[in-house]
């Protein structure tokens, strides 16, 4: 499945935006601040969800909160829509009929990798967790479902635990419904974890060990017998806490790569980046037999020249069909006629798009 047709209406920067595309990647560049990634960032709301940037849908407006934006594609022969009218949330429809948003994990899956990430391996294991449920998601299409069950559960304990509920009558119907959720979600980071180090190619791209921090208590096997024991055990100081302090949803991903097995939060910025590109690139490989989107924003930061045109040989080799951006030309100079390249600049306060041709 390719995406053949993207129109843009509002959003964002762009006025209006349409693009008929093939299999090769896309180079988009231009001026900070002209608008490639809002390109990249409409083709992640293909996926479920806020897409690349994780904002709410009146913030993509082009006009602002007050205003209504649309996206239009065409994957094949399946025509999708999304868009939010003014005040309103998003909504999504394939071939001209209503859809949940997690009806787009089955259509295409999106993988995205922007500059924000590039502290993945240093920030906080919230955002280190969302990267591994994305894949996750990529993947797997219902850990989406897996994912909203615990948590609708978990709020409901949650609010026992704010009322400072003793009674354990009240919290085992609950508890049993996040360890099924919580062992299914753990199973699939565990097959997500092994699917990304089997499609690691190594080279100028190192292949890491990833490991899953299964959290306080918790143990890496997905049993949701002891999920649920451990959560019963909890229930004292989750009341005085107010909330549930440990399970699948406080999980963090580990990663250490070379011979002597380096913590990926103790290398260098390039190391880290090129491990980040290793994981994406091995996530795509993964989905050899899924259509996928490759979104990679800025992606030439912290690469010199000879890994840059060692990325754009693995980008090209890919099935997936990828679009990046960067500030200048030159820097796909090595993607040459294997690629499209599209330079984007502002004119009167929106964004305009013009193909070149090598």
């Amino acid at each position: 499945m390719t995406l053949a047709r993207l129109s843009l209406a509002q959003f964002r920067s762009w006025k209006r935006l349409d693009l008929s595309l093939d299999a090769r990647p896309v180079a988009i560049f231009g001026p900070n601040g002209s608008g490639k990634t809002n390109i990249l960032e409409a083709v992640s709301m293909l996926a479920p969800g806020r897409g690349l940037r994780g904002a709410p849908a009146p913030e993509q407006a082009r006009q602002g909160p007050d205003a209504g934006w649309r996206i239009r594609a065409r994957l094949d022969d399946r025509a999708v829509e999304t868009g939010a009218l003014p005040g309103q949330s998003r909504t999504v429809t394939m071939d001209d009929k209503p859809v949940p948003q997690t009806a787009l994990a089955r259509l295409v899956r999106v993988i995205w990798l922007v500059p924000a990430m590039d502290r993945l391996w240093t920030d906080t294991p919230e955002g280190r967790r969302r990267f591994l449920d994305r894949i996750t998601l990529s993947l797997m299409p219902d850990h989406a479902d897996l994912s909203l069950a615990y948590d609708k559960a978990m709020r409901e304990r949650n609010r026992l635990l704010r009322d400072q509920i003793g009674d354990p009558g009240w919290y085992r119907a609950l508890e049993s419904q996040m360890a099924e959720a919580g062992a299914a979600i753990t199973r699939n980071r565990l097959d997500a974890l092994a699917a990304i180090m089997a499609h690691q190619q190594g080279g100028d791209f190192p292949a890491a060990r990833l490991t899953l921090i299964a959290g306080e208590g918790f143990a890496d096997d997905p049993d949701p017998a002891s999920i649920a024991a451990r959560l019963a055990s909890m229930r004292g100081r989750d009341l005085a806490a107010g909330r549930t302090l440990s399970g699948p949803h406080r999980a963090d991903l580990g990663a250490s790569w070379g011979p002597q097995d380096m913590q990926a939060a103790l290398s260098s910025t390039g190391e880290q980046k090129a491990l980040l590109l290793s994981l994406i690139l091995a996530n795509a490989r993964a989905l050899a037999d899924q259509p996928v989107l490759l979104l990679l924003d800025e992606v030439a930061a912290h690469l010199d020249a000879d890994r840059r045109a060692a990325l754009y040989d693995l980008i090209c080799a890919l099935p997936a069909q990828s679009l990046l951006t960067g500030t200048g030309a030159e820097l796909f100079d090595a993607m040459g006629g294997r690629a499209r390249h599209l330079a984007v600049r502002r004119e009167d306060g929106a964004s305009v798009a013009t193909e070149e041709t090598e």
